[in-house]
């Protein structure tokens, strides 16, 4: 088979790949950081909430959360009179955000967890605001702490996005296919074999960047980091 015909079939995909995931990635992230504090500051009736959703992110297979997505969804917005609205695309999306919010959840909270109870009464004597700890005190060491955990569900992404071509999103896997099909299945070794490389590229890119920002909050646990501490609280 013709690698200069297959592979640009194959990055052709990549766009919607790409955006799926990082909707995915986004979105998540976003509903990790609801779910987390409403768990932390074990808001009544919305902590439990946090726990079932966590719980079912955690413990469904991923594939099947997709589908609940995929099958769910227009019965929702069928409510509203939006039966149209629901695509293989938004689906994934969707199904990946509920997964990655409920994993990346127990990634956060056990790092702001893990943060000493000693800076968060520094904060609060000094009157920092739940926001101002959040982003100047503890919210910064606990980022370091939960870095590497939040590089391996970047990685996990990755490797589910694979699977949004069972509901039909024309993802690179589903391209894949399509190209193998096309050729009566002759080629599915090499075919494969670029598909490695390509997702081993997107891991190891996302593992670099996650490097980058490990050592750029590396500070916040060095043994200068107490004294800065205690010389902002002086002042």
């Amino acid at each position: 088979m013709d690698l200069t015909v297959m592979i640009p079939e194959l990055l052709s995909a990549l766009p919607l790949t790409l955006a799926i995931m990082f909707v995915a990635l986004i979105a998540g992230f976003v509903l990790a950081l609801m779910a987390t504090t409403f768990r932390v500051r074990r808001i009544l009736v919305l902590s439990q909430l946090a726990d079932l959703y966590v719980s079912y992110a955690r413990s469904v297979p991923v594939v099947l959360q997709l589908f609940v997505a995929f099958y769910g969804l227009p019965v929702f917005v069928a409510l509203f009179d939006m039966k149209d609205f629901v695509t293989p695309t938004l689906a994934s999306m969707v199904g990946l955000s509920l997964y990655h919010g409920g994993y990346l959840s127990e990634v956060i909270r056990p790092a702001w967890l893990a943060v000493e109870r000693g800076q968060h009464d520094a904060a609060d004597s000094l009157g920092y605001s739940f926001w101002q700890k959040l982003t100047r005190v503890a919210g910064p060491q606990a980022l370091h702490i939960a870095l590497p955990g939040y590089g391996n569900a970047v990685i996990y992404m990755i490797h589910n996005v694979a699977l949004v071509m069972y509901i039909g999103a024309a993802d690179i896997m589903a391209t894949a296919h399509l190209v193998m099909e096309r050729d009566y299945n002759q080629y599915q070794f090499s075919t494969y074999l670029v598909l490695g490389v390509l997702y081993s590229l997107l891991c190891l890119i996302s593992w670099l960047i996650v490097r980058v920002f490990e050592r750029r909050f590396s500070r916040y646990t060095s043994k200068t980091a107490p004294s800065r501490i205690k010389l902002t609280a002086s002042i």
